[in-house]
């Protein structure tokens, strides 16, 4: 028999795998449109120029990306832990309920840099509140936390549809949303973050939230390779056996992760609802939990490889919208195809071009009697 390929250079694992991935959901996707009788090529400028190439799209991109950030980071600390967190949406949802609550209570007595940690602190406990619900079924009742996960998304939309149509909406309003927040439930644009490269954001929404996005970055990076619980969780997410062995609890560490990881998740709210729509919606979420499983696999469980995922992703929402306005042929559908195809490689089909670069990168194996 043969010995195990050696493990591939960091290099490649973290940067040449997810390129080639890319590469070939892009391929794929291009002959897609290039079936229906479009050029590939124009439809790539179209997607880029729209995204990048002005300072409303660009505000647009990054303002997708925040949302994809806070997601990505939540299902990365859960798969640092060998827990594989896909309620995201769900607990996103509940967090929402959290900035709402700041928001209603406190917007027209406190400015916005008041009410914007008491809304952070909100969505980050209920967050957490509703991620720990499925991590103590795991840790102490062996429910898998990806089945009770799925389902909790659906039970938290459940609960928004009651809270916004039964309790939060206005009197004498039939929409399912809470009253438009006062000014101090408004978080400000970040007009002078692109102003000195000469772009102005017009209508789009990018906010402070931003910087916290990407300050839950850095704090996510001294969490897991710079803390003592960091490397607790890495432990045991890399061997559980080995973890007990060490005196690391099975039971402390599943709870602490998810409910980190249901805090970050619970954040992303604060985007959508105060930076946004400064009133809570029904669907403020649109789907970026689920987005951020493939912003996680793409960046590797990395916060630098995290943000570098999540503006792609930012990249394909608001340039797949500009291409399905400029050429109706492609239809907003076929944007979800090309989203779709980049989830499919980066992660059910992670490991295609694994084989092919182990043999190629790896020192020669060298043949072991049988």
């Amino acid at each position: 028999m043969t010995l195990p390929a050696a493990p591939l250079p960091r290099w490649v694992d973290i940067g040449l795998i997810p390129l080639l991935n890319l590469t070939a959901a892009f391929l794929i996707a291009g002959l897609v449109v290039l079936a229906i009788g479009e050029d590939p090529l124009e439809a790539t400028r179209i997607i880029l120029a729209g995204a990048l190439g002005w300072g409303e799209g660009v505000g647009f991109t990054l303002y997708y990306a925040t949302n994809f950030i806070f997601t990505g980071l939540a299902v990365a600390v859960a798969f640092h832990a060998g827990l594989f967190n896909i309620g995201g949406e769900g607990q996103a949802y509940v967090g929402g309920l959290g900035v709402a609550a700041a928001c209603l209570a406190f917007d027209s007595l406190l400015p916005w840099w008041a009410v914007f940690p008491l809304a952070a602190m909100g969505a980050a406990a209920c967050g957490a509140g509703w991620a720990l619900v499925p991590a103590y079924l795991q840790a102490r009742r062996g429910s898998h936390v990806v089945i009770t996960t799925i389902m909790f998304n659906f039970i938290a939309a459940s609960l928004m549809v009651w809270l916004l149509v039964d309790v939060l909406s206005p009197p004498g309003s039939m929409a399912p949303e809470t009253r438009t927040f006062a000014e101090g439930g408004r978080l400000p644009k970040l007009d002078w973050l692109l102003a000195p490269f000469g772009l102005r954001i017009g209508s789009a929404p990018l906010n402070v939230a931003l910087l916290l996005a990407l300050a839950s970055c850095v704090a996510v990076w001294a969490l897991i390779w710079r803390s003592r619980l960091g490397y607790e969780i890495r432990t045991f997410g890399a061997s559980p056996t080995a973890a007990v062995y060490a005196g690391v609890s099975p039971v402390k560490i599943t709870l602490v992760a998810m409910g980190i990881s249901g805090a970050l998740a619970g954040m992303m709210a604060l985007n959508s609802v105060m930076g946004e729509q400064n009133r809570l919606v029904f669907e403020f979420v649109g789907g970026a939990g689920f987005v951020g499983i493939a912003v996680a696999l793409m960046g590797r469980a990395h916060p630098a490889g995290i943000v570098l995922a999540a503006v792609l992703f930012g990249v394909l929402y608001q340039g797949g919208a500009e291409l399905a306005f400029e050429k109706p042929s492609i239809t907003r559908d076929m944007i979800v195809m090309i989203q779709g195809l980049v989830i499919l490689f980066a992660g059910a089909l992670e490991f295609l071009f694994r084989p092919a670069l182990a043999r190629l990168f790896s020192p020669r194996r060298e043949r072991a009697p049988a």
